[in-house]
């Protein structure tokens, strides 16, 4: 009997730790089964964003994008860039600053003297090539203003209001008072009749519509030592003209017979900038050093 309950004990208890191995590892598979089973809205499997698929896309489409710096194109010239090609290009830029750079002859400045006449070609102090444009004059010393009248257009108003047109192209002797300018025969008669030979009246600085582009021409006897370089055809008063030498720009000086000179050679047959009353400036590339011809190029300042 004693024997027969002892038996029984021991069936019980090996039948007690066989159902907790059993529960042991019904637990672990359940909580293997829910570590490898996402939870609703959960995302399966997200690796870490160094190394990740999407990270990898998102650091390629970021250098995709243009840094901001310009990569310079093999194929095209940049846009502006002028052409090494002899007067055919130039690059156009507004000068910094509002400040009119005009000697005594001003913009919206009306000037009084007085108009007389002479038998005039065209040409001049100036130094410009005679020509068919017989609607020209010549400037007083004074306002003539060491050659910064030169290619001025001027509007000429007698006082029963008739008005004309005319470019400056001569200066007109000492004896030529301030505000005095000395027209051709054809332009004075379009304001009064010859016989009058000296009327009065008011001027001022135009900018016409109707205008060619500028030409560029070096003076006779010019060299890479020594240079003299002329605009000729600019639309409004020119106030400076610069060469590009080693170092920058170099304003050159101004003639009475308006030309600028270059006395060591500096900047001979390189670039070119002129600048207007206005401020204005146009930078001119290609124009070789060939002694008494205007070479033309494609530019003209803008009117005013």
């Amino acid at each position: 009997m004693h024997r027969r309950w002892l038996f029984l004990s021991v069936a019980a208890a090996l039948t007690v730790v066989s159902l907790i191995v059993v529960l042991l590892t019904d637990h672990k598979a359940d909580a293997g089964r829910a570590a490898a089973t996402p939870a609703v809205g959960a995302r399966a499997n997200v690796p870490s964003a160094k190394g990740s698929p999407s990270a990898s896309r998102r650091a390629a489409d970021t250098s995709a994008k243009p840094s901001g710096k310009a990569t310079p194109s093999t194929s095209s010239p940049a846009k502006g860039t002028a052409s090494a090609k002899p007067s055919a290009t130039a690059t156009k830029q507004q000068a910094s600053g509002a400040v009119p750079l005009a000697g005594r002859i001003r913009p919206g400045v009306t000037y009084r003297g007085v108009a007389t006449f002479y038998d005039a070609d065209g040409g001049g102090a100036c130094l410009y090539d005679p020509s068919d444009d017989v609607m020209t004059g010549a400037m007083n010393h004074t306002d003539y203003e060491t050659a910064k009248a030169c290619g001025a257009y001027v509007s000429v108003r007698a006082a029963n209001g008739t008005s004309i047109t005319v470019r400056i192209t001569n200066e007109c002797p000492g004896d030529c008072a301030p505000g005095q300018i000395d027209l051709s025969a054809q332009a004075f008669a379009k304001l009064a009749a010859p016989s009058a030979g000296r009327i009065p009246i008011t001027w001022k600085l135009a900018s016409p519509s109707a205008s060619g582009t500028i030409s560029i021409r070096y003076k006779t006897g010019s060299t890479q030592y020594w240079c003299g370089i002329q605009a000729i055809g600019h639309r409004n008063p020119l106030a400076r003209l610069e060469v590009r030498t080693g170092s920058g720009w170099r304003q050159l000086p101004r003639t009475d017979y308006n030309y600028f000179l270059s006395e060591d050679g500096s900047g001979c047959g390189g670039a070119i900038r002129i600048t207007d009353i206005y401020g204005e400036r146009l930078t001119v590339n290609g124009i070789a050093i060939r002694p008494n011809v205007a070479q033309p190029t494609r530019v003209q300042f803008a009117r005013h």
